[in-house]
């Protein structure tokens, strides 16, 4: 629930999703169903021709405080890296934190984010196939030292439909140049994979995204979410 008084740092790429986002929001705040301040934040990472006056223009234009933070991640990424690996974990991890130290600094309790339902049934599939792990990216989520709170509004919206928002509203669109440009990442994997899987038989996504809403520990294999050990048959209560 939005608490009036409230700030929240809504992270803004440049890209069609995170436009959609603060669209719905700035929708919300003009229908008094959100009753928070609003801070549009953009971070800048260094990576080539980025084109650093789009988004203060766009915002400025619509009215919309901000905050534009230039931090070149983009050399981090490439010195840390060896040439031909992927770089979206480094980089997704580096973004994450300077995001949440601007948070802080600018009294915000809460970073929106625009993940939609297709990066989180990406998300799940990368940590099933290449983590050993299920999990995905929930739409409320509390950072690891307690002060921030993670939200992912989007996280039921199909990105199709994102994407057909984004043309029609005629957002100006950034490209990634940076790990969107790269071949072979696991997430454009995970992508096919889905699209496939949605075309041999419609509506899978929906029931992909419902089942991660519906968990039984019990009919899994984690015991620490289960008690596999202690399970036993009742005793026989005839006479």
């Amino acid at each position: 629930m939005a608490t009036p008084g409230q700030r929240w740092l809504v992270a803004l790429s440049g890209g069609k999703d995170s436009y959609g986002l603060l669209a719905l929001l700035l929708d919300l705040k003009w229908r008094g169903m959100l009753p928070v301040e609003l801070l549009a934040c953009n971070l800048d990472q260094g990576q080539p021709n980025f084109p650093k006056h789009v988004l203060p223009d766009y915002l400025a234009a619509i009215g919309v405080p901000h905050r534009i933070e230039y931090r070149d991640t983009y050399s981090v990424v490439t010195d840390k890296l060896p040439h031909g690996s992927t770089y979206c974990s480094l980089c997704s991890r580096l973004r994450r934190g300077h995001l949440y130290r601007i948070a802080r600094e600018e009294g915000c309790s809460a970073l929106v984010l625009g993940h939609h339902r297709d990066d989180i049934l990406e998300t799940f599939f990368m940590n099933l196939f290449h983590g050993g792990r299920m999990a995905a990216m929930p739409p409320k989520l509390m950072n690891d030292d307690g002060d921030v709170m993670v939200l992912r509004p989007l996280a039921y919206c199909d990105e199709k439909d994102l994407a057909r928002f984004a043309d029609a509203m005629r957002f100006p669109i950034i490209p990634c140049d940076l790990c969107g440009s790269q071949e072979g990442l696991q997430r454009n994997a995970m992508k096919a994979m889905l699209d496939d899987i949605e075309a041999r038989m419609p509506g899978r996504r929906d029931t992909m995204i419902r089942a991660l809403a519906n968990v039984r520990p019990s009919h899994l294999l984690d015991r620490k979410l289960y008690d596999f050990a202690g399970l036993a048959t009742r005793p026989d209560e005839t006479p």
